[in-house]
């Protein structure tokens, strides 16, 4: 086969798939010939034979246009060639040719119309493209004239101008980036000026002119530096937010939140303000304490300055602490009226725009006005809720101060000072945020108890040091004496209706009054008045020299001497001590004219008797109250304190002039007043005169407040040892005060001038009581009202003890005795004379009433004392005659009539030298005298109705009775009656 190719190629031959390949398209699609059409025709038309050679042909001949027929074919070629079979061959190729040839052939005579139709429109085609190429040409040499002759100029023209219009708008472009890169220098200025508001709008204006011109390179870098002064300018806006904390500014604070509006940080503001506040707070009270420790150390050492603000506080010297107190407060103030009046300007503010939206609303700007609304919202919630945290931050700085320092040993005026500016300090928090101040309330009132304490037992030691240095001399005040004008009492001018407590004060009143934020609003500290309202200390109540008549004492101080600060029980001329109530108007001439003769000072006005002592005391009182006014938590203990002084007073009195330690003759005292004199000490000494409750508060008081023991046992408790430190020993009277002497009646004047002193305390005590009660806590109000019912009122009941010792030694009932005894009282006739015991004991009264009237004319007696007097006097002399009556051994009826005459004789004298009606005891003489004619039934009956008497005066009156009109069986039955009354006392 080889040699065949070679063959062919030497003879340019080429095989029929290449010369397929190698005609053109038309070419190889060429119409068949006529020929070959005849010759195709002139074969066998039999299809059926022609479609079994086409059939017959292999498969591979229609594989592929790239299959190799000439290859195939000579690859089939066997080894050894046959020129017949080759032929054959041949001949059955030609025969296969030739059906496909005719196949085709008739295929294209077949599709021959649709042919011609279709080179029929591409003739067409080619026709209308050669026409659109003309004018196409045509067109063009057409649009070049009309470029060359009028558009080429026209746009010319109209491009020049569009370079023309942008570069204006370039140059515009470039103003601008110049202004915006000058705009620093007016941003710097305008901060410098304050201008906050208006430096942020520049600023934001800048930023949004920089974002339209971001396309130029150089606006990035002036974006960037925009950003870093709007951030500049925050931090100059916090800074100036800072400053409000110190000194609000109206003006200034306004331009401070439009900026932070314009800024959209309005909630920001709002804490970074709260922050600021907590700072200035803590910065204010650390930098007044340093000041005022370096000034006290003296020196430039700043290891004060490392110090923590606790720390610190505790390096306050006591000259510094109430100056460094002060100004601290004076400081915080300041704090406290910033955030008031920043609060005061939001609620102006808010007003002002809720008005301004509500008559421009017109529904366009709904969602602009909610957020608005919701920032002014959350401003007032905010402002709202840091009310308590600033006053609670403001507390804790305080207090912290308050404990750095012990102030038990402060000066009273200094403590009261301090406690003056924290009341004050309370009230402002009150004011502030409606808060109770419960820590101030705490850390002042640990302080107090603490200073109050050793304060108090200081005072009881003085007060014992006074009593028992006082004379019981008469400090001369005048009529119109009233505890208010007493500088200790000026804060309750504040407050002159004592019974209505603050709270039950009417609302209008309170609602009415000005509160110190808007007093101090626009200027002023009210922290400043405390130092000069310690300065008014001045009073007037002692009466001039001698004061002889009442027109002299209003003469020498008509200017002070006014009834407008005297309380209406003070004015009166004469109050009831046991009920505290003035006399009916309609009063008698008699009455008057008695009351006169009995008050022994006709020379004297009604002024109150108190010593110094006294006085003392009431001052005392003043300060123990303006303690628990300022500090009323503590109102249960100084109301305490302040009932153990009227206690001790009260027991003092007692001790000095209410005790008999005088021998009294055992003649004077019946069997059951022996009995009583060898009971317990406090009824012994008032000889069954001191009332249960009068011994149950001297019993209380000796328990309670005094110290009977001589000296500390060693081997004594902690516990005991406290309440030792809680007592105070039993006062001693001054050796200057004379009791024994008879011409004094016995120290009756320092006993008046002891007595009535402390009926005028108590007397004080009651004018005080509302006050008390007005701050006593409730669960400790039955203890005021114990104290009241049961200490104060008592006060009056000690005359009778204190002047029976007086009534007692003053007449001589033993002489009175010894002259009964020798009397006969069993005569046979009617009596028409008297005795001369009658006239002896008549004679003992003018004397004592002339040594009253001595007296008188040192101490001015009132009416109750002189009453007291004369009825002890008069019921020791009555009983002094019964004794006498019981030991007649013979008496006859005579003798009883004898009896009655003398006492009726006694009865008539004594009633003119005294207004005491009825006399006392009086029946108590005439029932024993008049039992004498009584039967042995009547007796019997009589004996049991009248335990009044002693057995002794029982038993002599059945004795005396004996043989007259009683037998001896009856007399034995009175005895055995008597003895049975008697047996329960034993």
């Amino acid at each position: 086969m080889q040699k065949i190719k070679s063959l062919m190629a030497r003879q340019g031959l080429r095989s029929p798939q290449e010369s397929v390949h190698d005609l053109s398209p038309i070419e190889n699609l060429r119409i068949p010939s006529k020929e070959e059409l005849r010759e195709s025709r002139e074969e066998p038309t039999d299809p059926q034979a022609q479609q079994e050679i086409i059939n017959s042909i292999e498969e591979v001949y229609f594989s592929s246009d790239s299959f190799d027929i000439v290859k195939y074919e000579l690859e089939r070629l066997p080894p050894v060639l046959s020129l017949q079979e080759l032929e054959e061959y041949r001949d059955k190729l030609k025969q296969q040719q030739a059906a496909v040839s005719k196949k085709v052939a008739d295929l294209i005579l077949e599709k021959q119309p649709a042919y011609v139709e279709e080179l029929e429109r591409v003739t067409s085609l080619q026709t209308g493209l050669q026409l659109a190429a003309v004018i196409c040409a045509n067109g063009r040499r057409h649009l070049n004239i009309a470029k060359e002759g009028f558009t080429q100029t026209s746009l010319g023209l109209l491009a020049n101008q569009r370079k023309r219009q942008l570069l204006i708008g370039l140059l515009k472009s470039l103003r601008t980036i110049k202004t915006l890169q000058r705009t620093d220098v007016r941003l710097s200025e305008m901060l410098e000026e304050e201008d906050y508001p208006g430096a942020i709008q520049l600023c934001l204006e800048c930023q949004k002119a920089a974002s339209t011109f971001k396309h130029y390179s150089c606006i990035s870098e002036l974006n960037s530096k925009l950003q870093d002064t709007l951030e500049q300018i925050e931090e100059q806006l916090d800074v100036a937010l800072s400053k409000i904390c110190k000194n609000f500014d109206i003006s200034h604070y306004t331009k401070v939140q439009q900026a932070y509006r314009l800024l959209g940080k309005t909630q920001t503001a709002m804490d970074q303000l709260h922050m600021h506040f907590t700072q200035a707070i803590h910065n204010t009270v650390f930098q007044v304490v340093l000041g005022y420790v370096e000034l006290c150390a003296g020196n430039t050492d700043t290891k004060f300055q490392k110090l923590q603000y606790k720390d610190l506080c505790t390096h306050i010297t006591s000259d510094s602490y109430i100056p460094c107190l002060a100004d601290l407060c004076k400081a915080l103030w300041e704090v406290m009226l910033s955030y008031y009046r920043t609060m005061q300007w939001h609620e102006n503010h808010d007003q002002d725009e809720t008005a301004t939206v509500s008559s421009v609303s017109d529904g366009s700007n709904v969602i602009g006005t909610e957020e608005n609304s919701f920032d002014r919202s959350y401003v007032k919630k905010k402002l709202e809720h840091g009310l308590s945290r600033i006053w609670q931050d403001v507390q804790l700085k305080v207090k912290t101060y308050l404990l750095g320092t012990d102030l038990s040993n402060f000066k009273y005026d200094d403590f009261i000072f301090v406690l003056d500016v924290i009341s004050r300090l309370m009230q402002v928090g009150e004011e502030f945020c409606g808060s109770k101040s419960e820590v101030l309330q705490e850390s002042i009132r640990k302080q107090s108890v603490n200073y109050f304490k050793t304060y108090h037992r200081t005072r009881l030691e003085e007060l014992r040091m006074f009593l028992e240095n006082e004379t019981w001399e008469l400090c001369p005040v005048k009529s119109s004496f009233s505890i208010l004008q007493l500088h200790e009492f000026k804060f309750m001018e504040q407050s002159r209706s004592p019974s209505v407590s603050p709270s039950k004060q009417p609302a209008s009143a309170i609602s009415t009054a000005v509160t110190l934020f808007e007093q101090y609003c626009n200027g002023g500290n009210p922290f400043e008045i405390q130092a000069d309202s310690k300065d008014d200390e001045t009073e007037d109540v002692l009466a001039s020299n001698g004061y002889e008549s009442d027109e002299q004492e209003k003469s020498a101080y008509q200017e002070y001497d006014s009834d407008s600060d005297v309380p209406e029980e003070l004015k009166r001329d004469y109050v009831d001590e046991q009920t505290g109530d003035a006399p009916m108007k309609s009063v008698s001439r008699e009455t008057l004219r008695s009351r006169k003769r009995s008050d022994y000072n006709l020379n004297k006005v009604n002024a109150p008797i108190l010593t110094n002592t006294t006085l003392n005391v009431v001052r005392l009182v003043g300060k123990y109250m303006q303690m628990m006014n300022i500090l009323k938590p503590i109102a249960f203990d100084v109301i305490h304190f302040m009932s153990q002084l009227f206690d001790y007073y009260l027991y003092a009195v007692y001790t000095f002039f209410g005790r008999n330690d005088t021998p009294i003759p055992s003649s004077l005292l019946s069997t059951s007043l022996r009995e009583q004199h060898s009971a317990r000490q406090f009824e012994s000494t008032g000889l069954g005169l001191s009332s249960s409750r009068l011994r149950t508060t001297l019993n209380r008081i000796q328990e309670s407040l005094i110290d009977l023991e001589v000296s500390a046992d060693p081997a004594g408790t902690l516990t005991a040892a406290e309440e030792r430190k809680e007592k105070v020993p039993s006062p001693h009277l001054s050796h200057l005060v004379v009791l024994t002497s008879g011409n004094s009646l016995y120290g009756l004047a320092e006993r008046v001038v002891a007595t009535e002193s402390l009926v005028f305390l108590a007397e004080q005590f009651e004018f005080l009581q509302p006050h008390l009660d007005a701050v006593m806590p409730a669960a400790k109000k039955p203890f005021l009202q114990q104290f009241y019912s049961q200490t104060v009122s008592t006060a009056s009941e000690l005359r009778k003890p204190v002047y029976w010792i007086v009534a007692a030694k003053a007449i001589d009932y033993e002489q009175m005795l010894l002259l009964m005894t020798n009397v006969k009282w069993d005569v046979k006739e009617i009596m028409s004379q008297h005795n001369v015991y009658v006239d002896a004991l008549l004679k003992e009264f003018e004397e004592f009433n002339r040594r009253l009237n001595e007296v008188s004319k040192r101490v001015r007696i009132p009416l109750p004392v002189s009453n007291i007097l004369w009825e002890h006097c008069i019921r020791l002399a009555n009983r002094t005659l019964v004794e006498g009556y019981a030991n007649v051994k013979k008496c006859s009826n005579e003798g009883r009539a004898l009896m009655q005459l003398d006492f009726q004789q006694f009865l008539m004298k004594l009633e003119k030298l005294t207004d005491i009606r009825p006399i006392p005891d009086k029946e108590f003489v005439e029932t024993y005298i008049k039992a004498y004619y009584l039967t042995e039934n009547d007796m019997e009956r009589w004996i049991k109705e009248h335990r009044e008497y002693s057995t002794k005066h029982l038993t002599n009156l059945v004795n005396v009775c004996l043989g007259s009109h009683i037998n001896k069986k009856a007399r034995q039955k009175l005895l055995a009656a008597i003895d049975d009354i008697d047996r329960p006392k034993r």
